[in-house]
């Protein structure tokens, strides 16, 4: 196992007060809960949860500071090129902006900044975000980058609108959505879940949970196979669907169809840790302190939009749909003279294309009701008969 940096005194302390919430979690519930209760309890436990809590998580580089990067904090590029694919949708219709789980601010910041040279902008920039720190968080950001007028657009909403038309949008928000964890045994699909001795300690308990079985039974897994289900994940593009009333639903994030997801040789999972920049596999160390992922399984996403009224618009790596959306196009306008400018570019275009960063790990999934135009972002190399 990778050895992780040593937390500081104060992050143990930390650790130690969400670490005695979950333990008295499990001792309420006769000694064990499911790994989805713990992966809830260790991000999002009120003040305490990693998502909860004031600690720094995004960061441009090892440097910055914070556990990982993301694509809108390595460079303003990111958000240009998708504000193309926005302005096409607002285009069409007139609609406003959803983004779910808005990070730092810094995608909201460059796409209003985009749109406003477009003259493209919706009426509101909604973010719904769970997190009072991360909100201030993105106030701050907000403040900083953008003009009064284009901040005075800018609403936060505590639940999802009960009707919506335009733009939906969520960078690496499916990843973080608690997953159930399933071990297939001799006897049966077992759940994983998590107990306490003198330590979190992983602990199997047969299931005989209907969704769980009937998930696992689709993709024929062999005994020994552990893997994750997330049925949270296809709840929330249920509910979208029931508020989307005209526009799309754009996401991006890291995963697989299900054909790679649940391949033989995937046979441990996708889950994963993420700490001061390292990844690791260990949630139940470093409790409060570090994220907890698991990848996508984008075909369980696609039916489940599909089944709820929506249209598949697109599926393809992140790369493809940048591509698309124009994103050379953009470097283009900076002269490969004017280094200080053109260097920097360069570098996060790589990071945010090549297939040994985020280009093919990261995909992006749309859904659209009642838009008449194709998408420009899945004009080449649309992968949805994959799913």
């Amino acid at each position: 196992m990778t050895t992780l940096p040593t937390p500081s005194t104060d992050a143990k302390k930390h650790s130690e007060q969400l670490t005695s919430l979950i333990r008295h979690t499990i001792e309420e519930a006769s000694g064990w809960v499911d790994f989805f209760q713990f992966m809830q309890l260790a991000l999002y436990a009120p003040s305490l949860g990693y998502y909860s809590a004031g600690s720094q998580k995004f960061g441009d580089s090892k440097k910055s500071g914070g556990d990982f990067v993301t694509a809108p904090e390595i460079s303003p590029l990111f958000a240009q090129t998708i504000s193309r694919q926005i302005e096409q949708v607002l285009q069409e219709i007139d609609g406003d902006i959803l983004e779910l789980g808005a990070g730092t601010g810094k995608l909201a910041a460059d796409v209003l900044l985009t749109l406003a040279r477009l003259n493209r902008l919706p009426s509101k920039y909604f973010i719904l975000e769970v997190s009072n720190h991360l909100r201030q968080v993105q106030l701050e950001t907000l403040q900083k980058k953008l003009p009064a007028d284009l901040i005075q657009r800018v609403e936060w909403l505590n639940e999802l609108p009960v009707k919506f038309q335009g733009v939906v949008m969520a960078n690496e928000v499916l990843d973080a959505i608690p997953v159930h964890m399933v071990h297939v045994e001799k006897q049966g699909l077992s759940e994983r879940g998590v107990a306490w001795r003198d330590g979190f300690v992983w602990q199997d308990k047969v299931t005989t949970r209907e969704d769980l079985l009937e998930a696992a039974a689709k993709q024929h897994l062999a005994e020994g196979y552990i893997t994750e289900f997330c049925p949270a994940a296809s709840g929330l593009i249920a509910s979208l669907a029931h508020m989307l009333q005209h526009g799309i639903i754009l996401m991006i994030d890291y995963g697989f169809s299900a054909r790679e997801y649940y391949h033989p040789q995937r046979n441990q999972g996708t889950l994963m840790c993420h700490y001061q920049h390292y990844a690791h596999t260990e949630p139940l160390i470093n409790v409060g302190l570090q994220d907890i992922t698991a990848h996508v399984d984008f075909t369980s996403i696609a039916y489940a939009g599909v089944n709820h009224g929506l249209t598949l618009s697109g599926f393809c790596s992140q790369a493809q749909f940048l591509m698309n959306c124009g994103i050379l196009e953009i470097m283009s306008q900076v002269s490969p003279q004017n280094m200080a400018s053109y260097v920097p570019l360069a570098a996060a275009a790589q990071k945010l294309l090549s297939p040994a960063e985020m280009g093919d790990l990261f995909k992006v999934i749309a859904f659209s009701k009642n838009l008449e135009e194709p998408l420009i972002g899945f004009a080449n190399g649309d992968k949805s008969h994959t799913l």
